[in-house]
């Protein structure tokens, strides 16, 4: 489960990758294939797949016939496939980590939107004692402040590593025993998270898992993505998922992430929810200004989304997502109208060079 402010950090100089600090500047962008392979290469990733989608009829990828070795590129009509690596399928179900935020921070405006909950409340009123200690008060904390990462609350993870399963209240308790940040300063915590999933069920009387699959997974026909709550395998088909030390951790209980990063997904299901999302289909105008209104994190996050500003100037948004075995990146233009999703099947990448050369690829202006 990433922090952003890691991604936000990266240079966006692309030298390694022989790319200029302008796409327009520097001509044609390097094949996806090739950066795709470097992901497995450089990367040192086991195997890598990408999937992009462009509904305005200028995604740059070559077409071809869909196969499954190493290495191919698929292109149908608007669609652009690319994959490296043995053992990995554009088909494949996955972990996707902290993607899972945007999915809940939609669920909590969606709820906003139908005037159950005010982001203006206390974390005090819809859990009431949870949030106290060492400093901790949750009648000071508002739940913009947990959309946004700006509560100042400790995260969970740094205490179980991301490998022990708890409960969200457990989660929580761990969370409240350490001091908080500065209180307003953007500082990414998965408790943040854990406690809108509890917040959610406190206003609906469902838990997260129900309300976003009511709200988004079905009426999305979204067919590859679940909840897994605490079942520990994959649905079929997947691969394989390893850890940084090469040991396979395909079999993983959720319940390490929770509302900060269950979730299990696809390619083409990533790319369809981030388009539908960021082109309206989902929460009214107001409300998604509201989830790209990144001031109250100071420019580094919104709620469930934090944007990154390429070389060429164009500015994307989406999440990462890091568990044990699997990273995971979608980032889309603002409108929703170019999507990309890209994976690996171990839980980073060891370049961290690439994860900016694959955006500025796909969504600065080639020119000949």
């Amino acid at each position: 489960m990433p922090t952003p402010r890691t991604l936000l950090a990266i240079p966006l100089s692309l030298t390694l990758l022989c790319l200029s600090t302008a796409a327009s500047q520097a001509g044609p962008a390097p094949n996806t294939n090739a950066l795709v392979r470097l992901l497995v290469t450089r990367g040192r990733a086991p195997a890598a797949a990408l999937l992009a989608d462009d509904s305005t009829g200028s995604l740059g990828a070559p077409t071809g016939t869909d196969r499954t070795d190493a290495g191919t590129n698929h292109a149908l009509g608007t669609t652009a496939y690319a994959q490296a690596g043995p053992g990995i399928s554009r088909a494949d179900h996955f972990r996707a980590g902290s993607i899972t935020k945007t999915f809940i921070a939609t669920v909590v405006l969606q709820l906003a939107a139908e005037n159950r909950l005010s982001l203006s409340d206390t974390v005090e009123q819809h859990l009431p004692g949870l949030v106290h200690g060492a400093g901790n008060d949750g009648r000071a904390l508002t739940l913009r402040s947990l959309l946004t990462h700006t509560s100042g609350l400790y995260d969970f993870t740094a205490v179980t590593g991301g490998t022990v399963p708890v409960s969200p209240t457990q989660a929580v308790r761990m969370a409240v025993t350490h001091p908080p940040a500065d209180r307003g300063r953007f500082s990414y915590s998965n408790t943040n998270y854990v406690l809108l999933g509890l917040v959610i069920r406190q206003v609906t009387g469902n838990s997260y898992a129900t309300e976003a699959e009511r709200r988004i997974i079905a009426p999305l026909r979204l067919t590859g993505t679940s909840f897994p709550g605490s079942r520990t395998t994959l649905p079929s088909p997947h691969g394989r998922a390893y850890a940084t030390d090469g040991s396979d951790v395909t079999d993983l209980d959720p319940r390490v992430a929770g509302a900060a990063g269950e979730l299990v997904t696809t390619l083409t299901d990533l790319d369809r929810f981030y388009s539908a999302l960021l082109g309206g289909g989902l929460l009214p105008p107001h409300w998604l200004r509201e989830m790209l209104d990144t001031r109250t994190a100071h420019g580094s996050y919104g709620m469930g989304l934090f944007p990154v500003r390429l070389p060429c100037g164009i500015t994307v948004w989406g999440h990462n997502g890091r568990i044990s075995g699997s990273y995971v990146r979608t980032a889309a233009t603002v409108d929703g109208r170019r999507v990309l999703t890209f994976r690996v099947n171990t839980s980073e990448i060891a370049d961290p060079g690439l994860e900016p050369a694959l955006l500025a690829a796909e969504f600065c202006p080639r020119t000949s």
